[in-house]
């Protein structure tokens, strides 16, 4: 029996590598309610093939998960997506996306672990479905930006009103992005990463 000799097994993409001029990596999450678009996030700014767990939604999800102002959505995450972009030449931040629906929330508290941050990803359309996630998030103390993506059919509203109906404190910045481009993407992260240097800038309060 012929086997492929190492000598042509096919290794990683140049483009795959990470660079040699990197000294810090970090790990942040993508969370959000089913359909805000994680996936999309992910796979818009990563700078290598992005990993995705996306399956067909079938009939056995059907009274299961709450597909209210999604209901054209073909595929769903049931796993995780994974990505990684290089802020600069010594910053690289691993990006882990979570899926969305309620049955497979159970698969965070691994992928909480050893994140520095995480970013919220809301669609106006449907603010109720992020109520839990903030929840979650705020459980586990790992800081957080939101991120309001903006779909061409969603209302817009005053950063106040957001705040107010996701009882966000006003430290917790709020940012506007297109999930679909990558420089928009690109910022909502960058927002996180000052978010979380003014922490550490932040004396402790006195008890």
């Amino acid at each position: 029996m012929d086997f492929r000799s190492s000598d042509t097994a096919v290794g990683p993409r140049s483009e795959d590598l990470l660079p040699l001029s990197a000294t810090t990596a970090v790990k942040v999450v993508i969370v959000g309610g089913f359909g805000v678009g994680k996936t999309t996030l992910v796979g818009a700014v990563s700078e290598i093939r992005p990993l995705t767990t996306e399956e067909t939604m079938t009939q056995a999800g059907a009274g299961v998960d709450d597909i209210a102002g999604v209901e054209g959505k073909t595929e769903t995450t049931v796993a995780m997506d994974f990505g990684r972009i290089s802020l600069s030449d010594e910053l690289v931040l691993y990006l882990f996306g979570t899926p969305g629906q309620q049955r497979f929330w159970f698969l965070w508290n691994g992928l909480f672990d050893g994140a520095l941050g995480a970013v919220v990803l809301v669609d106006t359309r449907r603010l109720e479905v992020s109520f839990d996630v903030i929840g979650r998030l705020e459980e586990s103390s790992v800081p957080f930006v939101v991120a309001v993506n903006t779909f061409p059919e969603s209302p817009s509203h005053p950063i106040e009103e957001l705040r107010a109906a996701l009882d966000l404190p006003d430290q917790v910045p709020i940012v506007a992005c297109d999930a679909r481009r990558r420089e928009s993407s690109r910022d909502v992260l960058m927002s996180l990463m000052r978010y979380l240097y003014s922490l550490t800038m932040t004396p402790p309060e006195r008890l």
